[in-house]
């Protein structure tokens, strides 16, 4: 009996379903999960959280909507009664900042990429709904940052120019645990907000640069989708590789973006694998990736018919010299 207790205990603690109402009635599901002794992630209704616990408190990874996060601290609270002392925020995305005002009035110090903040600032300045200045992170990185806490080391890193322009991976080095924030969808095409500093290129270099900070036994919490391994990151970047040569292959080809974007065969591997069934469709992932296909191509094209009219405007001036030596000869 005492034996089936302990089961049920660990399991309950470690995969923990619950819901609440929001404040218009609707209901509000969460999914705790454990990565580690140390580590959770949290899924709800926007992306991944992730959370450390220890002596030291509560350090969390983004906070979803403002209408789940009263759910998501009693989901904190079945775990420690400390408070969530420093909360990071992967990039400025309402389902990873919703919750930044609430959990600023608790006493919470808010960290990101300075873009994070910038982004914030100018979505308060268009007014569109009113957005309250507390969901501003108080402290701004440019590059990285390291905090000492819970008994270990955890990394702070921008990643430039890939989901958005201010990105931040998480890594808690001790427990060997990694939250990539948005560049990494496990096993989904991934949404590249292009319109907001992100690129597919960048995206690419993103995933390749955190799978030379970790290593084959890190867990990885992804910006959506279930906890995933070094192999799922590996998948991900030759996915986006593959799929990038094969549409530059058929814009170099003179296809149009509505030829390309009906192409099952460029994708049918990873459709086959599910990628498709996620927020991004096959059709809405092609479409991205060949506007930035034709952006990085117009630059090239551009470039060269620049230094074309570059070498014959030299070619002249140098026609010229020679007709102009010639005369003098004469």
């Amino acid at each position: 009996m005492r034996s089936k207790l302990i089961l049920f205990t660990t399991l309950f603690f470690s995969f923990l379903t619950v819901y609440s109402q929001s404040d218009n009635g609707e209901k509000v599901y969460t999914k705790l999960i454990k990565v580690n002794n140390k580590i959770y992630m949290l899924q709800g209704k926007g992306g991944n959280i992730g959370l450390s616990f220890g002596s030291d408190g509560v350090f969390m990874i983004d906070d979803q909507f403002a209408e789940s996060i009263e759910q998501i601290q009693k989901d904190i609270q079945t775990i420690s009664k400390k408070p969530v002392q420093f909360l990071v925020n992967t990039h400025f995305h309402g389902d990873h900042t919703g919750g930044n005002a609430i959990l600023a009035q608790t006493g919470t110090i808010i960290f990101s990429q300075e873009n994070v903040r910038t982004r914030l600032m100018g979505m308060i300045a268009e007014e569109k709904k009113k957005i309250p200045q507390e969901i501003l992170p108080i402290v701004t990185f440019s590059e990285d940052l390291t905090f000492h806490y819970n008994g270990e080391k955890i990394y702070v890193f921008h990643i430039h120019d890939a989901h958005t322009d201010g990105d931040a991976m998480v890594y808690f080095t001790s427990s060997n645990v990694l939250h990539t924030g948005d560049v990494f969808f496990n096993g989904k095409y991934p949404f590249i907000d292009t319109e907001n500093g992100g690129s597919l290129t960048g995206c690419i270099k993103g995933l390749e640069k955190a799978m030379m900070v970790i290593n084959e036994d890190t867990k990885i919490i992804p910006g959506h989708g279930d906890v995933g391994s070094y192999k799922d990151l590996q998948k991900t970047v030759e996915m986006l590789s593959t799929v990038y040569k094969r549409v530059t292959m058929n814009y170099i080809n003179k296809k149009s973006e509505e030829e390309v974007a009906k192409m099952t065969d460029l994708t049918k591997e990873y459709d086959d694998n599910g990628y498709g069934g996620g927020f991004i469709s096959t059709e809405a992932f092609l479409r991205m990736v060949y506007s930035e296909v034709a952006k990085e191509r117009g630059d090239i094209e551009s470039n060269a018919e620049k230094n074309r009219k570059a070498r014959e405007k030299v070619e002249k001036m140098q026609e010229q010299a020679n007709q102009n030596k010639k005369k003098n000869k004469e």
